[in-house]
């Protein structure tokens, strides 16, 4: 059995919206916004099973937390230049169990507030 690459980039924002359960134009406007992993060598803008991490704290800040795209560019900032991989790595596990805490009603119920 072959092993998964997860720095393969082979998700659309899409597939993403769905596993998200928001609406692809949602991500869509945070990533015109650069709040996700830059895909300039691309064509089609594809991404990583490990970038869909970054992407749901993107949207856990936005939609949950209500922070604006500056103060999302902020927090990002911070952990990219005071935090090591392996220490984002940590923070991002624990956010994603905060995530899977949250159901998929409340988020729809935050989505058309």
């Amino acid at each position: 059995m072959a092993l998964l690459d997860n720095e393969k980039c082979v998700l659309p924002l899409s597939s993403i919206a769905e596993l998200l359960s928001t609406k692809a134009r949602t991500l869509k406007m945070y990533e015109d916004k650069g709040l996700f992993p830059k895909k300039e060598d691309q064509t089609k803008k594809l991404y990583s099973i490990n970038d869909i991490r970054f992407i749901a704290f993107v949207h856990y800040l936005a939609s949950v937390k209500k922070i604006n795209a500056n103060g999302i560019k902020y927090i990002l900032e911070i952990l990219n230049t005071n935090m090591d991989e392996n220490s984002r790595n940590d923070f991002l596990d624990i956010v994603e169990g905060k995530l899977e805490k949250i159901s998929t009603k409340d988020v729809h119920d935050i989505d058309n507030f």
